[in-house]
């Protein structure tokens, strides 16, 4: 099988599944877009750390642009990055962690990336999935400033679920959600500094009052 030709199309298959135009992925991966153009008809061949890029951008595995014979770890099981890291037992998917989300950006173009994390590629194919950075401690002691939260990208969520919302056109907040008929309350868990908010189904058009996604898990050091 010709690897580089099968590369060139998992790009532009991902790529078009993502609903993305070449320059959106050249401004995530930091190339121009005649450089993804000539990645995905085969004239230039991405070298191994753009494709980790691309993979991260796309929200897919490194693997997923190889054949199941010939995967990215079996071509270059030592690969090092340029930052220097080591990549060959890392076969998740990159998510990017955001320091902030703002009303009217979507998230596949919010350039405030801070690094990345992995989720399984089980998880990766259920959905759009980034990280986010707490600020603040409206959550404490839940969730800690400078906690990394992994977020499912969807409008809806459960009540009583902890989601990222949108209030009034301002940055992300993180809040427990508890639903009524005529509205929703955004509930912080430190509720000695931080009271539950309730926000009128009225508001909630009005102001608007966004969710824009549901946390999953937390990553903390130890």
């Amino acid at each position: 099988m010709d690897i580089k030709k099968y590369t060139s199309t998992k790009i532009k298959e991902y790529r078009k599944q993502r609903g993305l135009t070449q320059k959106e992925l050249g401004d995530l991966v930091g190339v121009k877009h005649n450089t993804i153009s000539g990645y995905e008809n085969g004239t230039n061949e991405p070298e191994q750390d753009i494709l980790f890029k691309i993979a991260s951008a796309l929200h897919i595995s490194i693997n997923e642009l190889f054949p199941e014979t010939k995967s990215s770890f079996q071509i270059n099981k030592n690969f090092i990055s340029n930052n220097g890291i080591n990549f060959s037992k890392r076969v998740g998917v990159q998510i990017p962690i955001l320091g902030s989300v703002i009303a009217g950006t979507p998230i596949s173009a919010i350039e405030d990336i801070l690094g990345y994390e992995e989720i399984t590629p089980e998880l990766a194919s259920t959905g759009t999935f980034f990280c986010l950075k707490v600020k603040g401690n409206s959550m404490e002691p839940r969730l800690f400033e400078d906690d990394i939260i992994v977020v499912k990208q969807q409008p809806d969520i459960e009540s009583g679920d902890v989601a990222v919302v949108l209030v009034n056109g301002d940055e992300a907040t993180v809040k427990q959600i508890k639903k009524a008929d005529n509205g929703i309350t955004l509930i912080g868990y430190n509720v000695a500094v931080y009271p539950p908010t309730f926000y009128s189904n009225e508001d909630i058009i009005n102001l608007p009052v966004t969710i824009i996604g549901k946390v999953i898990e937390l990553r903390r050091p130890f």
